[in-house]
């Protein structure tokens, strides 16, 4: 828990001085960057002087700076005995000031964090090359001294975690606000394909990559890794380190540090306990960031030509449609002109040519709709006609409709052998009106708990199941049921059926 503690070294971020804390502090990184480690306060306040607002800025305020900055740990006096000329200066302890380690670090975070939005995260695949370079040479690196395997792990890391990194940087800026607002942009439409190439050159990259590496690791047995482990914990606690505040003893602290990089390492590219790997899920990452690039693209295009007459274009769509040698080519047209995004669907109270809920919109007959204008002024025009009688379209219905129900009938009625129509006794090839009729009877009669109907012709029958099954041949195929036998009832004198009206001239 003590690692987790309060970061003293981190209080001049945060004070009421800030300003003054920063300036001094970036005054020594940029010093230290330049080889200089070591200042001394007339330095310092030299520096200082250069930049706005610190003209004024006098030695007693640099003093108390400096004593605050040491207090907090983020600088290290060391008293330079070589410029004591007199006991006065002795007593004034001349001191020259360097930067902790912690301080050198917290401002080289600083500086990134200030130019964080020219340092976006970049995926880039020379990173998984060297990786894939450096798995090949494990055989080789097994059999090398401890400091050439040294070197090989370093390198290794520093590919790994740049690679890392990176990928994470560039995708979770697509996945916050600011990356979803430039994807909204209409400036991004002009970069868009530019970098949907980008990314799949990437994906490309590392689906290859990616394979090879994971092809090594598997190469590789438990004995193997492990030796190659213990080699590089080895190598790692050859290398003298500087005095540190772990803990724990080094070697613990060594041997956790690298298996624990190990297993990243392998977590990345193998999948493990039904869980996809690392490198998996990046592939989808990058591919949902391209369909949303294109849904966005399309939907800033939209938007932009919204309003425009589309005239011109219609007549140009209707053409290519005529155009079509066959329905099947239109559809094809179809899909490409709309697309899925451009799809509405319209729903309507008008009488559909057919009943059934299996055929295609394409099976049934064209229906036209009047369209009206969307004003409040507008009125319906009335034609002043008389009207038409339709006694003859009656008419020629009337006898379409009963020479269709007598061919029914006669097609069923002469499978029946008295008064009975047994199943079983079908032979020849059934047309499909006569097996739905047939069909219509036995549900009817099953529904009933006496197993009695009656037929459209006014017919009594009694349903018979047997415990045989038959076959019908019917014209588009083969019907297996039960071997059901219609018993029909004595026909009355004088009764008939509603079919038995005479066709009209």
């Amino acid at each position: 828990m003590k690692k987790l503690g309060v970061i003293q070294e981190t209080a001049y971020l945060t004070t009421g001085n800030t300003p003054q804390y920063r300036r001094i502090m970036r005054i020594f990184f940029q010093e230290n960057e330049k080889m200089r480690f070591q200042l001394y306060k007339e330095e310092i306040l030299e520096l200082l002087r250069e930049y706005p607002g610190f003209e004024d800025y006098s030695m007693e305020q640099l003093k108390v700076d400096l004593a605050m900055l040491v207090e907090w740990k983020n600088l290290t006096p060391i008293q330079d005995p070589k410029r004591v000329y007199t006991i006065a200066d002795y007593k004034n302890k001349q001191f020259r000031y360097s930067m902790s380690e912690y301080a050198v670090e917290i401002e080289r975070l600083t500086v990134k964090l200030e130019n964080l939005f020219m340092e976006g995260g970049k995926p880039s695949s020379s990173y998984l090359v060297r990786i894939e370079e450096a798995f090949s040479r494990l055989r080789q690196v097994q059999n090398a001294s401890m400091k050439e395997i040294n070197e090989w792990w370093h390198n290794l890391q520093e590919d790994f975690k740049r690679l890392n990194h990176n990928y994470q940087d560039y995708l979770r800026e697509f996945y916050s606000g600011r990356g979803e607002k430039i994807l909204k942009s209409v400036e991004f439409i002009l970069h868009k394909d530019k970098f949907i190439t980008y990314l799949k050159e990437f994906i490309k990259e590392l689906q290859e990559n990616a394979i090879k590496i994971e092809g090594l690791l598997r190469e590789l047995t438990e004995e193997e890794q492990q030796e190659l482990v213990e080699k590089v914990i080895a190598s790692e606690l050859e290398v003298p380190h500087s005095l540190t505040e772990i803990q724990e003893p080094m070697d613990q602290y060594v041997r956790e540090n690298i298996t624990g990089k190990w297993e990243a390492l392998r977590r990345w590219f193998l999948p493990r306990e039904n869980r996809p790997s690392e490198c998996a899920r990046v592939l989808d990452i990058t591919d949902d960031i391209i369909r949303k690039i294109i849904r966005n693209a399309s939907l800033i295009v939209q938007l932009q030509n919204w309003g425009i007459s589309r005239k011109d274009d219609y007549k140009k769509f209707i053409s290519m449609f005529l155009d079509c040698e066959d329905m099947d080519e239109a559809h094809k047209l179809a899909a490409h002109i709309f697309g899925i995004q451009h799809i509405r669907h319209f729903k309507v109270n008008s009488d559909r040519s057919t009943d059934s809920i299996v055929s295609s919109v394409y099976d049934e007959e064209a229906m036209e709709f009047l369209l009206k204008p969307r004003t409040r002024t507008y009125r319906p025009r009335v034609d002043r006609s008389g009207f038409e009688t339709k006694s003859m379209e009656k008419l020629i219905q009337r006898n379409q409709y009963l020479k269709q129900a007598q061919e029914e009938k006669r097609m069923v009625m002469r499978y029946k052998k008295g008064s009975r129509l047994a199943l079983s006794e079908i032979q020849e090839v059934v047309p499909q009106a006569a097996r739905e009729t047939l069909l219509r009877w036995i549900a009817a009669a099953n529904l009933t708990t006496t197993g009695k109907g009656r037929t459209e012709y006014g017919q009594e029958y009694r349903l018979v199941k047997t415990d045989q099954n038959c076959t019908l041949h019917c014209e588009d195929g083969d019907l297996v049921l039960p071997a059901y036998v219609f018993e029909f009832a004595e026909e009355k004198d004088g009764s008939g059926s509603h079919l038995d009206g005479k066709i009209l001239d």
